[in-house]
């Protein structure tokens, strides 16, 4: 039976502490009977990158099924939004390890609280993996990003990584270069729809443990993304790929800061594992509507 009334949406900040930071997200904890298009017409409404919805769940045995939306279109896996999800179910039922059935795969969150209440997720992701990106892939984005071939650093080469979904890696040689993002929308969205791919996940290394990243994202009908966790953990398999990573490490990303909503997250890659962890926090930035 479908809903007849507008389903109660939270609002959460993932991937910070701060409601003014992060990544906004959608959050409907119950969307039984809602089909696809009431779900995408939902996402539209509520307006951020990513809206999740809870088909099912099972609160005793901790497992829920997630199904995630761009104002756009589905989309196979949502980083921010799972953690969002993950951190709202924690502060309803309790902290501990959380089972997320998504059209990506089985996601696994452990939830903990801090000493102030905090409530931060940590998702282990699907097998994460990347390949070289080819000519023409490479040629038509950095046409569409307006950057030339001297803006890539050579040490971190273009690849296509997947950790849930596709995004294609560019490195740029210096955090000036990543600051000035003024892409074409409807070129680079084309790029991406022809290749399959979720975001560009733009970096910048500080250093080995520390990078600076920002995600267009505009098969989403959204500009950028503050926060990107799916991306985040393709990146991590991206750097396994590549041999820079050769022991078990943790990475910090640093997003958001270019578009005045700076974000955390934390990538642990192990060089003989192919899932990579995601850790960040989420905190609400609404109340649904009784």
């Amino acid at each position: 039976m479908a809903h007849t009334t507008a389903p109660d949406v939270l609002r959460y900040a993932a991937f910070t502490p701060d409601p003014h930071g992060g990544n906004p997200a959608g959050v409907v904890l119950d969307a039984t009977g809602l089909d696809e298009q009431r779900m995408l017409a939902v996402a539209a409404e509520v307006g951020y990158s990513e809206t999740a919805f809870v088909t099912e769940r099972d609160d005793a045995r901790r497992r829920f099924t997630l199904r995630y939306f761009s104002p756009l279109a589905e989309v196979a896996f949502c980083g921010h939004a799972t953690v969002a999800t993950a951190v709202a179910l924690a502060e309803r039922i309790g902290t501990g390890e959380l089972h997320f059935d998504t059209p990506a795969g089985e996601i696994r969150v452990e939830t903990t609280a801090d000493r102030d209440g905090t409530v931060g997720a940590t998702l282990t992701s699907v097998p994460a993996h990347s390949r070289p990106a080819d000519a023409t892939e490479l040629t038509a984005t950095l046409a569409a990003l307006h950057w030339d071939a001297a803006d890539l650093d050579p040490a971190l080469p273009p690849h296509v990584a997947f950790g849930g979904n596709d995004h294609l890696i560019l490195a740029a040689t210096s955090r000036a270069r990543l600051a000035d993002l003024n892409y074409d929308f409807d070129a680079l969205a084309t790029v991406m729809r022809t290749h399959g791919w979720t975001t560009v996940h733009l970096v910048w290394r500080e250093n080995d443990g520390s990078y600076h990243a920002r995600d267009p994202f505009p098969v989403g009908g959204v500009v950028e993304d503050p926060a990107t966790g799916a991306a985040a953990a393709a990146f991590g398999g991206y750097l396994r790929t590549i041999g820079l990573v050769t022991a078990p490490s943790a990475i910090t990303i640093r997003q958001g800061e270019d578009m005045g909503r700076p974000s955390d997250l934390t990538i642990e890659v192990d060089p003989y594992e192919t899932p990579v962890r995601v850790t960040g926090q989420a905190v609400p930035i609404a109340t649904p509507a009784s």
